[in-house]
């Protein structure tokens, strides 16, 4: 499985310090391997069908067949609004 960025994620993806992006890339190697085994099914489905948590951040994101489409990426204070 492989993972691509919308253009909204791909913005915020950019704003983010280098040290939490880094954290994040480990992570999402990890989100790929087994995706719904890590991920956590939203009840809204307006933003995204999945989350992916690492500490205080969030990855929302879809799965189509053997894609995962990052949607937005930030901060949880942030991400859900």
């Amino acid at each position: 499985m492989r993972y691509g960025f919308a253009a909204r994620a791909w913005r915020q993806w950019q704003k983010l310090p280098n040290p939490v992006r880094t954290k994040l890339e480990g992570k999402l190697k990890v989100l790929v391997e087994n995706p719904r085994r890590h991920a956590k099914k939203l009840t809204d489905s307006s933003i995204g069908e999945y989350r992916f948590r690492i500490r205080d951040y969030r990855i929302i994101f879809d799965i189509k067949s053997d894609e995962i489409m990052i949607l937005a990426v930030g901060h949880r204070s942030t991400i859900y609004k």
